[in-house]
């Protein structure tokens, strides 16, 4: 990765993970935090072979995690969701497709989070179909997307593209210690990768915010006591 001047989080995420609809109230936050810059790593939780059709084993599964994640967090699942795409035997949770729409966001104007929120939004709270072509594309049009220029990203993207993405997102969760989805981590200007107890701010918006900035403080502040690096009138002092 490149050097950078300020704090990255890196969020490694799936769009069709339940603990990161939960932590999406505080990756809202950090989007208000300025000078802070945000990098999507979709993990492709349910992609290739662990994509699966929706059955009873299935929701039963996803329903009890959801009833913890929303006693954690407050986050709401829809009644269309519960009683509608959880019940819908027709509908395959595929990461692929999602998470091909939020690369594609990214890549024409930079609203890849936003896109993930969406799709967030549109799985559990409405109940659609997020692996849909159809749905994704009238979510980018939401975002205010051209749906040519969204198209034509889309396919460019799908297939090795995405794939790529998802295998550099798996190496970087083994890099930085993280066990799934999802998982934080903020890189500082000298390299290090600090993993974030997102346990610790679940539910704590403000609290998140706070911390936040005062790792944009401290790093702004080892930037001033180290200035650039400049060759003085009399030399150069190694």
């Amino acid at each position: 990765m490149a050097t950078v001047s300020t704090p990255v989080l890196h969020y490694v995420h799936d769009p069709l993970c339940g603990w990161c609809y939960g932590a999406a109230p505080l990756l809202g936050a950090a989007q208000a935090v300025e000078g802070l810059a945000i990098v999507l790593h979709g993990g492709g939780m349910m992609s290739g072979a662990n994509r699966q059709s929706v059955n009873d084993k299935l929701r039963r599964h996803v329903m009890a995690h959801d009833l913890r994640i929303a006693q954690a967090t407050g986050q709401p699942f829809g009644q269309a969701y519960v009683d509608g795409l959880l019940r819908d035997a027709g509908a395959v949770f595929d990461s692929t497709p999602p998470t091909t729409a939020i690369l594609a966001a990214q890549e024409i104007a930079g609203l890849g989070l936003d896109m993930l929120h969406l799709i967030q939004q549109a799985h559990y709270v409405l109940g659609q179909r997020v692996a849909d072509a159809g749905v994704l594309a009238a979510l980018a049009q939401q975002l205010g997307l051209d749906a040519g220029r969204f198209a034509e990203s889309f396919g460019s993207l799908a297939g090795a593209a995405t794939e790529q993405h998802i295998a550099h997102s798996r190496a970087l969760l083994a890099r930085v210690g993280g066990q799934g989805f999802p998982t934080l981590a903020i890189e500082h200007a000298d390299g290090r990768m600090v993993p974030v107890e997102l346990g610790n701010w679940l539910g704590r918006t403000e609290e998140w915010r706070d911390y936040l900035r005062r790792q944009l403080s401290t790093q702004a502040q080892v930037n001033a006591a180290h200035g650039a690096p400049v060759c003085g009138l009399d030399g150069c002092i190694v």
